[in-house]
C-alpha cells in the first residue's frame, strides 16, 4: 500500500484557559508512525503553564512564534531556567523535566519534533504529568505519597488533591514565576534566527543547521535540524540525504510547492505547502520546492545528529563531479548537449533565484 505524503495540519489534543496542545496523528500521517516520528505543538495564552513533565521520547522544540520562559531539569542536574524567544531551538534529551511559561499578552506557540522509536506508541510522544489531575502522583495511595515526601497524610491529601489542571493552566498575574538567568541558555537553546549562516545565497535563500557543534546536546538527542528561509519564487534544489536519515518539515511561514521523487523515478508527492503543515520525506527519496512570491520558511528535523545532503543541481551537485563520458552515456546524448548540461549552473549552490 502506498503511504499518503500528503501535509497536515496539527488538531487540538487538550486545553482550556491558559492555552492547548495539538498534535499530528499518525492515523492521518502515516509516515510517523513508519518512521518513529512525532510532532506536536504547545501554544500558551498569557499566564499560561504548562505543568512540569517528562516525555518517553527525546525531541528538539523550537519557538515559533512569542516570548516565554522555559524550566528544564537534565537528569540529576539542577533546574535551568531560561529565557525564551521566537527562532529558539532547545535540545530535549531522554529523561528531561519541562515546563513552560508564557507572562506576555502574546500567543507563545513551541513545536516539538522527536524520535519515537523508544516511545510506548510509534509516531506518538507520551507526556507522563508530575502534577495536575492527570499527574504521576493522582494514581499513588496516600500512604505512598505521605512517605515518599515524608508529609503526613493530610498534607498529602492537600497537594494531590489540589492538582485540578489537566497538562496546562492559567496563573493569577500576579503569581511570581522563577526569572530566567542568562548563563542558563548556554549550550541550552540557539537561536536560529540570530545565529551565524551556513548558507547565504543572494535572493536565493538561507540556512542554519543545529548540529552538535553549535549545540552539543542534540548529539544525545540524536537528530540534526536547520531553519531553511527560501526568498520569493527562488528554488531549494532537488537532493536527498545519503545517510538513511527521515526529514521531517514543519512550513513556519510563506507558501511554496512540493514536489517529492520516489522508487522508480515515480513522483509521489506534488502540492502547495502553507504555514502550519508537517511533511516527512522518507529515506533516499528525492525533494524540491520553489516558494511562492511571499517566499516561505521551514524548519526541519533530520533523523540523525550530523546529516550529510546530495543535491542533484547546482554547483555542488553530483552531476558535476561525474565525468563527461558518464554523462553521455547515462543521458544518451551527444557531447554538445553534455557541455551545455554541464555548462549550466555553475555558480549557484542549492538555492536558485528566479529568472529575470
Amino acid at each position: 500500500m502506498e503511504l499518503d505524503l500528503s501535509p497536515k495540519l496539527a488538531k487540538k489534543v487538550y486545553g482550556g484557559n491558559g492555552g492547548s496542545y495539538y498534535s499530528w496523528s499518525p492515523s492521518e500521517l502515516p509516515m510517523l508512525r513508519e518512521g518513529n516520528i512525532g510532532a506536536g505543538k504547545l501554544a500558551l495564552e498569557k499566564n499560561g503553564f504548562a505543568l512540569p513533565r517528562y516525555s518517553d521520547s527525546a525531541k528538539v522544540a523550537y519557538v515559533l512564534q512569542g516570548n516565554g520562559v522555559a524550566g528544564i531539569v537534565l537528569p540529576e542536574a539542577e533546574e535551568k531556567v531560561i529565557a525564551i524567544k521566537k527562532g529558539d531551538a532547545i535540545a530535549l534529551p531522554f529523561g528531561v523535566v519541562t515546563w513552560w511559561y508564557n507572562k506576555d499578552d502574546t500567543e507563545l506557540v513551541v513545536l516539538f519534533l522527536g524520535d519515537t522509536s523508544k516511545g510506548h506508541k510509534s509516531g506518538e510522544f507520551t507526556d507522563f504529568f508530575l502534577t495536575g489531575s492527570n499527574g504521576i502522583f493522582t494514581g499513588f495511595s496516600t500512604e505512598f505519597v505521605s512517605r515518599a515526601w515524608g508529609v503526613e497524610e493530610d498534607v498529602a491529601k492537600t497537594l494531590v488533591g489540589k492538582q485540578s489542571g489537566n497538562g496546562i493552566v492559567q496563573l493569577d498575574g500576579n503569581f511570581k514565576m522563577p526569572e530566567p538567568k542568562k548563563e542558563h541558555r548556554d549550550g541550552m537553546a540557539l537561536n536560529c534566527e540570530e545565529a551565524p549562516l551556513d548558507v547565504d545565497i543572494k535572493k536565493g535563500g538561507r540556512v542554519v543547521v543545529l548540529n552538535t557543534k553549535n549545540l552539543p546536546l542534540v548529539g544525545e538527542v540524536g537528530l540534526g535540524a536547520d531553519l531553511v528561509r527560501l526568498d520569493g519564487s527562488a528554488m531549494c534544489s532537488p537532493g536527498f540525504s545519503c545517510d538513511s536519515a527521515l526529514q521531517v518539515t514543519y512550513i513556519v511561514r510563506g507558501s511554496g510547492r512540493v514536489q517529492v521523487v520516489g522508487v522508480d523515478g515515480k513522483r509521489v508527492l506534488e502540492t502547495t505547502l502553507k504555514a502550519g503543515n508537517l511533511f516527512i520525506v522518507p529515506r533516499f527519496f528525492v525533494v524540491s520546492k520553489i516558494a511562492a512570491p511571499e517566499g516561505m520558511e521551514w524548519f526541519s528535523i533530520i533523523t540523525t545528529p550530523n546529516p550529510i545532503f546530495t543535491h542533484l543541481a547546482g554547483k555542488t551537485s553530483v552531476w558535476k563531479a561525474l565525468s563527461p563520458q558518464v554523462l553521455e552515456a547515462a543521458f544518451n546524448v551527444d557531447a554538445d548537449t553534455e557541455k551545455l548540461f554541464r555548462s549550466k549552473r555553475t555558480c549557484d549552490e542549492i538555492f536558485f533565484a528566479p529568472a529575470n
